[in-house]
């Protein structure tokens, strides 16, 4: 199978960075997810020893590499071999543990390189840039570290090896161990690698706590491990936000410039995010995210909420192109913000709400919803029974056309059926009365308009026959129940029209780009969950197999897959792809009460 997003992630929630298969860091930001990338050669094709925006750990003559993370942990562990036999081994992680009563994540990358055998000699890179790769950082030195300066941020290189090899870039044989550390502008006052080794200590012993307290399904339990790590490195301590991927940029195919910015929070995940969270009993996690969002829809101006947010909350995120690199693969162009900020996109008002509720419903959460919080959501609900048969970008955030989205529509549904449900709940008859109207009433319209006679099916637009794989989330939603006839029906059409191979697309009309090539992998999930609301549970487990087969060498998903050759495109780790798996696993397995 051809992957040729072969990377690992490593991260602390303050910052994180993807790492080759050979140890180089090809992305990573400052000071945090959305910042400016000092190490950016995922986008920029280098020749070694030339350029600038890398990091890199050569050993001279290496004929082998292996990779993996260490044990449920965010700590990745490459070993490289010689033609002589040599063997190094690379440490890579991002301190997160806590201390003092608090969690200490300093903006700090630790890399460890050991000697295992034979006499290797190695090369050591450290070739930041900023304004995207632009300018190479200007540098300054004292006794034990390095400076690397830019306009906006100081990274400061601490280290036990020889700092003439790294100023120069001289190789040396490696005779026990070096650290490198990269971090803020400050002072280590004590051993570089008595910190270092503690640090790492510390931090494994942070992340397998953190999973032995996860609740995982029986089966699939390695691939829900991991995905969950891979979730957590995705959210923003600070603020709690969840971004959709740690990159920008990389194309969703290889024909057309579908190029993106992810690294902001998109409030269509939160349905599926905070689902996971739940299931996965990360509490905390989830409590922080839904601080972010309830911080974000209840402040929303007159009851209207944007598609997409900064991880800090900023709702303007102005769309630029730089020329500074040239791309994934050279398939530019690279996207600086995302105009989708500024869209239409109804079906917000579902997801925000849907999202928001666990806080009136969860026990375990310490910051239970009351009336002042329903009634802070209540305009969000105000403009869904107003708008949901008028226009949108819809889900899949179209830009050159609105049309009045089915899945939107259902979403402001689901808005106003929620907050009925809130209101009963706090004992609200009135209001409980009031969105129960609305939402019944919107039901029948959308059942009215949205069904195609023609197709015996649910349609991705009002009035119209296309299909999207949005409707596969009718049950998921509680638009149908599993046992309505137009669910199975709508499921049926999805697989005439949508399903190419083991893959579902999620539509086959051109947009503004044209036809999608590759599969969205979220709407695989989707498919899953469909069909095992139908009971059709061993083709579900069946796709399924097939999908985490497909994840990269670390079991990552990226945002797409293409059918044919199993390549992953689109931005990396996709928090919708992961939390599509968590999802899925835990509908399909078996009960452990069961297993034995």
């Amino acid at each position: 199978m051809l992957n040729s997003i072969n990377l690992g992630l490593i991260g602390n929630c303050r910052i994180g960075a993807l790492i080759d298969a050979t140890a180089e860091i090809v992305w990573f930001c400052l000071p945090r997810f959305d910042g400016d990338p000092a190490f950016c050669s995922l986008l920029r094709e280098h020749v070694t020893g030339e350029g600038s925006g890398y990091c890199t750990i050569e050993l001279v003559d290496q004929v082998a590499a292996e990779q993996s993370y260490l044990l449920n942990s965010a700590v990745l562990l490459t070993r490289l071999t010689d033609a002589h036999g040599a063997v190094i081994e690379i440490t890579d992680f991002a301190p997160r543990f806590r201390q003092y009563g608090r969690m200490f994540i300093p903006m700090m990358l630790i890399r460890q390189v050991r000697r295992m055998q034979g006499t290797p000699r190695i090369r050591l890179r450290v070739r930041p840039a900023y304004d995207y790769g632009r300018e190479r950082c200007a540098v300054t030195y004292g006794s034990h570290h390095i400076r690397y300066v830019a306009p906006d941020w100081v990274m400061r290189l601490n280290t036990d090896a020889s700092l003439t090899t790294i100023l120069e870039e001289i190789p040396f044989f490696l005779e026990e161990c070096v650290t490198i550390i990269l971090g803020s502008d400050e002072t280590i006052s004590e051993s570089i690698s008595e910190m270092a080794r503690r640090f790492l200590d510390e931090t494994l012993s942070y992340w397998q706590r953190w999973v032995s307290d996860l609740a995982i399904p029986f089966e699939w339990q390695d691939e829900v491990i991991r995905a969950a790590i891979t979730l957590k490195l995705n959210a923003y301590d600070d603020t709690g936000a969840i971004v959709a991927a740690m990159t920008t940029s990389i194309p969703e195919m290889a024909t057309a410039p579908r190029n993106w910015d992810y690294r902001y929070c998109w409030l269509r995940d939160a349905y599926f995010v905070v689902n996971a969270l739940n299931r996965l009993g990360t509490t905390r996690t989830m409590e922080r995210y839904l601080s972010y969002l309830v911080n974000v829809v209840a402040g929303a101006p007159e009851g209207r909420i944007q598609p997409v947010y900064g991880i800090n909350g900023r709702a303007r995120l102005e769309e630029r192109e730089t020329d500074s690199l040239c791309g994934y693969r050279g398939m530019g162009p690279v996207r600086i913000g995302n105009q989708a900020y500024a869209q239409v996109q109804h079906d917000v008002y579902g997801s925000a709400i849907l999202a928001v509720a666990h806080v009136f419903f969860d026990h375990r959460l310490v910051r239970r919803g009351d009336a002042a919080l329903f009634h802070r959501l209540e305009p969000l609900g105000e403009t869904a029974r107003i708008v949901y048969d008028q226009p949108d970008a819809g889900l899949w955030e179209f830009r050159g056309r609105q049309r009045i989205h089915t899945f939107s529509s259902v979403m402001c549904w689901a808005a106003c059926d929620r907050l009925a449900r809130i209101a009963f709940k706090l004992g609200l008859g009135d209001r409980a009365s009031y969105w129960r109207g609305h939402a019944d009433r919107i039901h029948s319209v959308i059942c009215n308009r949205a069904w195609s006679e023609k197709k015996q099916t649910f349609a991705a637009v009002f009035d119209d026959d296309n299909l999207d794989a949005s409707m596969l989330l009718l049950h998921d939603v509680g638009f149908l129940a599993a046992d309505d006839p137009r669910f199975a029906k709508t499921v049926a059409a999805v697989e005439r029209e949508l399903k190419h191979g083991n893959y579902i697309h999620r539509y086959v009309e051109p947009d503004d780009f044209g036809v999608p090539e590759n599969a969205f992998v979220v709407c695989t999930f989707w498919y899953i969950y469909a069909l095992a609301a139908l009971d059709r549970t061993q083709e579900a487990r069946d796709l399924f197999e097939n999908l985490i087969a497909r994840r990269n060498m670390h079991g990552l998903l990226a945002e797409h897959i293409n059918p044919h050759t199993g390549e992953h495109w689109g931005n990396f780790p996709q928090t919708y792809s992961m939390v599509g798996l968590i999802n899925a696993a835990i509908r399909l397995s078996s009960r452990w009460d069961s297993a034995f």
